[in-house]
């Protein structure tokens, strides 16, 4: 038991949704005659141990409960039901800036931070050059943090965290903000602080960091908890879950694209993007899509090197003389990495007529490195040499794409090394 760091016991946390905010604080003040909310359980039941200098990842789908587990054991949320037994000074990256004060300067933010820790002003001077020397933002560190870049708070967040001694690391997806060579720095940090048998406990979706830096990683899947076993052994899980399989056998029942079923839509096997923007003169109308891996199954998860197939399906509701169809793969920050369409690919159409349907596939293989994408659709054409949009999704839903290696930048070259 002493060498126990953290122990989650059969820890749950159910959150209220209120569908207007006078029924939050009516229920708030008990003036509420009724049930006027709904429940959405985030955790279920979990159990964790983490003993001292182990290195754990936690992986699992957004909405998994991840960040909900980090923010539980640090003390932010307090749990609907169970325990959390922490023993050692805490130090938690959970949100990028999260506690900065914008109105501060960085060295008065880090003055803030370094306080609310436990430490004297003495103690936070003492440490003040480490900490700047990490940052490595220079003339900033005397601004205000409302002027930071995304990629300052980081640094400086993560430089505060780091350098502060702590015997327990928490750090929730912030390395994913900062540039490869302040990562391979924070990583770097990392196995120094193993060395020193710190614990490390931390959230990624990049899993040839989970795979390297890990000693043991806990998947979680709709806030509970699937497994917990090596990194390679979770991410083969994680695999499942993020195609929303909680039991290898499901895998059996993965919908399989057919052309002839015309039962259900592909894009009920995908989770849409709320916020899709949609426009056009519809004359054509993309009315299904999906991405099929290289086993025939349906999925927004593909992994890197693998054939796979994007699909999009065009009902026609007026004629069009020469459609065009197209798709485009962003990342998160709304950059466009990759897409193709039916001209550039040399694939013209004869003019189509009033109530045709046509499915059209591009097959090609995953280079994108390990993370997120967002896939949109169109199908446009000219008339008369004017471009026209008769139906564009952008941002429709998410890719996924598992690797167990990264290199840098977007895309994987697939070089081969020689030494002689």
């Amino acid at each position: 038991m002493e060498q126990t760091a953290i122990k989650v016991t059969q820890v749950s946390k159910i959150y209220k949704l209120y569908d207007t905010p006078s029924a939050r604080l009516k229920d708030a003040l008990g003036l509420a005659r009724n049930k006027n909310y709904r429940e959405h359980q985030a955790l279920r039941g979990v159990d964790l141990q983490i003993n001292k200098g182990e290195t754990i990842g936690i992986i699992g789908t957004n909405g998994s409960g991840k960040s909900t587990l980090l923010k539980i054991i640090t003390g932010v949320l307090a749990p609907t039901g169970g325990t959390v037994e922490v023993k050692g000074r805490i130090s938690a990256l959970l949100e990028l800036g999260a506690g900065f004060n914008q109105e501060y300067t960085g060295i008065e933010n880090v003055y803030l931070q370094g306080t609310m820790m436990g430490f004297t002003r003495e103690e936070i001077a003492g440490k003040m050059d480490d900490i700047l020397e990490f940052a490595d933002i220079g003339e900033f560190v005397n601004q205000p943090v409302k002027t930071y870049s995304s990629g300052m708070f980081v640094r400086l967040a993560f430089a505060v965290a780091i350098n502060i001694e702590p015997e327990i690391l928490i750090v929730d997806e912030a390395l994913s903000v900062g540039d490869v060579f302040f990562q391979a720095k924070c990583y770097r940090k990392f196995e120094e602080f193993k060395e020193m048998g710190r614990t490390i406990l931390f959230v990624s979706h990049d899993l040839s960091s989970i795979t390297k830096y890990c000693d043991r990683a806990v998947l979680l899947n709709k806030g509970v908890k699937v497994m917990e076993g090596t990194p390679k052994e979770a991410v083969d899980r994680y695999k499942m879950a993020l195609v929303e399989q909680k039991e290898a056998q499901r895998l059996e029942n993965t919908a399989l694209w057919k052309p002839e079923d015309s039962a259900g839509k592909w894009r009920d096997n995908i989770s849409i993007n709320p916020e899709t923007l949609e426009y056009g003169d519809k004359r054509a109308e993309i009315i299904d899509f999906a991405i099929v891996d290289e086993t025939g199954k349906l999925s927004n998860v593909i992994e890197k090197g693998a054939p796979f197939t994007i699909k999009m399906k065009v009902q026609f509701h007026e004629d069009v003389a020469e459609p065009i169809f197209a798709f485009t793969l962003k990342n998160l920050m709304g950059i466009e990495l990759t897409g193709t369409n039916t001209m550039i690919e040399k694939k013209m159409f004869e003019p189509v007529k009033k109530g045709d349907t046509i499915t059209v596939s591009f097959s090609q293989k995953m280079t994108l490195q390990g993370g997120e994408y967002l896939l949109s659709f169109g199908c446009t054409g000219y008339e008369k040499e004017e471009f026209k949009v008769h139906h564009r999704l952008y941002d429709v839903c998410s890719l996924g794409v598992v690797s167990e290696k990264n290199t840098v930048g977007y895309f994987d070259m697939e070089s081969t090394v020689e030494i002689e």
